[in-house]
């Protein structure tokens, strides 16, 4: 997966279509990704002790890896993830200006 934790991502499509976000989270496995403030849902609480509250909150749920793109940083534009070896160091760039992604 090309994208870590902490990227700032754009969503490409569905119905948060141009947000972006910080990645919380990812699932390798499952090939998603949790995005800050993008697919929120409202999850029910249901109060389990005396003296705890119940309620709505609202919870960021994953979404496909191939339905978002990396910002890149410097030049602030949505690109692909390439990657190039400096010194035996396996480096992410971005495809658009060249510029090491974090």
């Amino acid at each position: 997966m090309r994208i870590r934790k902490g990227d700032n991502v754009q969503v490409l499509s569905g119905n948060d279509k141009g947000k972006t976000g910080e990645v919380l989270e990812t699932i390798p496995k499952q090939n998603k990704i949790v995005v800050k403030d993008v697919n929120v849902r409202k999850k029910h609480i249901k109060a389990r002790k005396q003296g705890e509250e119940s309620g709505i909150i609202a919870v960021e749920c994953a979404i496909p890896v191939s339905k978002v793109n990396v910002v890149c940083s410097k030049c602030g534009k949505v690109t692909k993830v390439g990657y190039r070896v400096d010194n035996d160091k396996k480096v992410r760039i971005c495809k658009k200006c060249g510029a090491e992604l974090k």
